[in-house]
């Protein structure tokens, strides 16, 4: 084995005994063209949130979209788009719900007696049910699946990363970490995975007053295009602190919103 080696066998030239592929199948009647990671290095910054607009965004400009929910012990997805039923399989297996506008999804909150009981599972068995998520459910055409993934760098990102098709990875954070060494790990754990970094996103960036117009950065200055050039990231977006998108994720129909925000990322995944 290279001493160079990346243990991402998937892209590796060499013919060492250790290189085998882990890239996993999706059902026999599954069609999925693009696969995309939503990720961050922790919790609360709005992964759900921005994976969601993307999906919606693409939507509206004419591709076919689904969401997998990778948050298994803390997934938010159904809620965000107001789908409280549960799954339902026969034996070709899973089907995902439907929004209202016509996204595929499938969260552990679809196949949980109660959509408030935990999951009390170890990583192993996570990891697992993410990866049942791609080989039994069955996708229909879908041209960009968005990946919302759990916060960090352990089981589910590396289970993720190895066993899908991951075309590219959007990275998403708040203005207090864009200066802290929790996006550089994710950022580190991206070029290990030899995976692109096709999008950097601030969210809660801004607050404008709806009386005077005024921008306030309530967390801080921006360190967006800083951390974009550092990083050498080409395209970014910031998401404002905005009551009105806050109330439709409450309400379950974020199918609604309105805003520009994501544009720039959706033209760079036309692109790929």
């Amino acid at each position: 084995m290279s001493q160079e080696c990346t243990h991402d066998c998937s892209t590796c030239s060499q013919k060492c005994g250790e290189q085998q592929s882990f890239l996993e199948a999706t059902n026999d009647l599954s069609e999925v063209k693009n696969v995309i990671a939503v990720v961050s290095g922790k919790g609360g910054v709005g992964k759900s949130l921005v994976t969601s607009l993307m999906a919606v965004e693409m939507k509206r400009r004419g591709h076919k979209t689904a969401i997998l929910d990778a948050d298994i012990t803390g997934p938010s997805i159904p809620k965000l788009f107001g789908i409280h039923e549960s799954a339902r399989g026969d034996d070709f297996g899973l089907y995902p719900a439907v929004t209202k506008t016509g996204i595929e999804l499938m969260s552990l909150n679809l196949l949980t007696e109660n959509e408030t009981d935990p999951v009390v599972w170890r990583g192993p068995v996570i990891a697992g049910a993410v990866k049942q998520f791609w080989t039994d459910v069955i996708w229909s055409e879908v041209d960009y699946m968005f990946v919302d993934m759990p916060p960090g760098t352990g089981d589910v990102p590396l289970t993720v990363f190895q066993s899908l098709h991951v075309k590219g990875i959007i990275m998403v954070a708040s203005p207090q970490e864009m200066v802290s060494m929790i996006v550089e790990k994710a950022v580190n754990m991206a070029k290990l995975m030899n995976i692109p970094i096709l999008g950097l996103v601030e969210n809660m960036s801004y607050f404008k007053c709806p009386d005077c117009g005024k921008t306030h950065e309530i967390f801080g200055k921006s360190r967006l295009t800083e951390n974009a050039e550092k990083f050498v990231i080409e395209t970014t977006a910031r998401i404002p602190i905005d009551p009105a998108l806050s109330s439709q994720c409450d309400s379950g129909v974020i199918e609604l919103y309105e805003g520009d925000w994501m544009e720039d990322i959706c033209k760079k995944l036309e692109g790929i």
